[in-house]
């Protein structure tokens, strides 16, 4: 697999979900072709844009030129970074930001910014007016290959990640992929634990054309947007056959289950970005479905060499804090796992591995095998 693409190159990537359709638009410098974008679907429409501190000083400027250009009143709400904000004290700020700023059904709300923006932003549109649209402008890798697509908006419980939330589809996807270039190095690389996630349960040549070309991704060259629209592809491509998770869509949790839990018990700070957890996540399933005879050994091992080759975590020893906190206890861990979205009745569902590029639902894993196996992985490497 090769990426025959050039930076001037724009890919759209349609999500077929009937009369709310919608483009994911991928290209660099595409942002500036945001103000008529909005401008042709939505004629004489208002804007808010809600976005964080970090994200403003970068891209709040650009973001309101293209819209103003284009004739489109405009106003902006801004949050702080990180998962705190996803939040119901910051949900209930945005909100009625929004309320102030005479936001009504007709208008649309722009979330500016990475995942935590676009859940926020989105479930806050879905609730207000009972019902506004809004555009994902995603500034984060892991939100243009991931959260910005498929109309999953939400919140965090203190009791775990996403447990309040609506399916919100956005009505346009605007990915530009030269505003990656302001990431840390560690944010891009929790983004990328995203783009292996998509090779991982359904595309065996596009992890293994991964694991030959990720510098290139890395350093800003075309097969970053060739990555990205892969992925996009992937996502959309699943979100069209099953928009509301009653069946294989749980097949993008890959990594999920364990990842949130262990977010959950760093409490969702920096010392564990999501798609940090999600690798460590991925790593755990896969060494989970060789325990139970799903994959061969060789196929876990691969796969956790490719995320350590990029510098994720791939262990849970690799966690900042490792003994703090319950992430050394394996029942507290089960605990946050039984909040997981994907339980039924209280049993817990795992996606698991039959190969790479072939996930599956496993529903109903015995939890004392889940226990006995992280009592083990608990014990390595201390």
């Amino acid at each position: 697999m090769t990426a025959p693409l050039k930076h001037t190159d724009l890919i759209n990537v349609d999500v077929a979900l009937g009369d709310r359709a919608y483009d994911i638009v991928i290209g660099r410098d595409v942002l500036a072709t945001l103000g008529r974008r909005v401008a042709a679907l939505r004629p004489g429409v208002r804007t808010a844009i809600v976005t964080d501190r970090t994200v403003a000083g970068h891209w709040l400027k650009k973001t309101e030129a293209s819209l103003t250009e284009a004739g489109i009143a405009t106003s902006h709400v801004i949050v702080e970074e990180g998962e705190g904000s996803k939040s119901y004290a910051v949900l209930e700020k945005v909100s009625e930001a929004l309320i102030a700023a005479r936001i009504e059904r007709n208008d649309l709300v722009v979330a500016l910014g990475g995942g935590v923006v676009g859940d926020l932003a989105g479930f806050a549109a879905a609730i207000l007016r009972r019902g506004v649209d809004f555009v994902q402008v995603p500034t984060s890798l892991l939100a243009q290959v991931d959260s910005s697509v498929g109309g999953k908006t939400g919140i965090n419980s203190p009791q775990g990640k996403n447990l309040i939330g609506a399916f919100h589809q956005p009505v346009l996807v605007v990915a530009d992929t030269a505003v990656l270039d302001t990431l840390s190095p560690r944010q891009f690389r929790a983004g990328y634990a995203e783009v292996a996630k998509y090779g991982l349960l359904g595309d065996e040549a596009f992890f293994a054309w991964l694991e030959t070309n990720h510098a290139d991704i890395f350093s800003g060259n075309a097969a970053r947007e060739h990555a990205i629209a892969t992925s996009c592809r992937a996502k959309a491509a699943i979100v069209a056959r099953d928009e509301r998770e009653n069946g294989e869509r749980a097949l993008l949790n890959l990594g999920h289950t364990f990842g949130h839990a262990l977010e959950a018990a760093t409490g969702f700070s920096d010392r564990l970005f999501h798609g940090e957890g999600v690798a460590v996540g991925m790593v755990l399933a896969a060494e989970l479905s060789a325990q139970l005879g799903m994959i061969a050994d060789g196929d876990a091992i691969r796969i956790k060499h490719h995320l350590a080759d990029v510098g994720l975590p791939t262990a849970l020893q690799d966690i900042a804090g490792f003994t703090q906190e319950g992430l050394a206890d394996a029942d507290a861990l089960m605990a946050l796992m039984a909040q997981d979205k994907k339980v039924k009745r209280g049993r817990l569902t795992f996606i698991l591995l039959e190969a790479i590029g072939r996930a599956v639902i496993a529903p109903d894993v015995e939890p004392s095998l889940v226990r006995d196996f992280l009592k083990v992985k608990l014990e390595r490497r201390r």
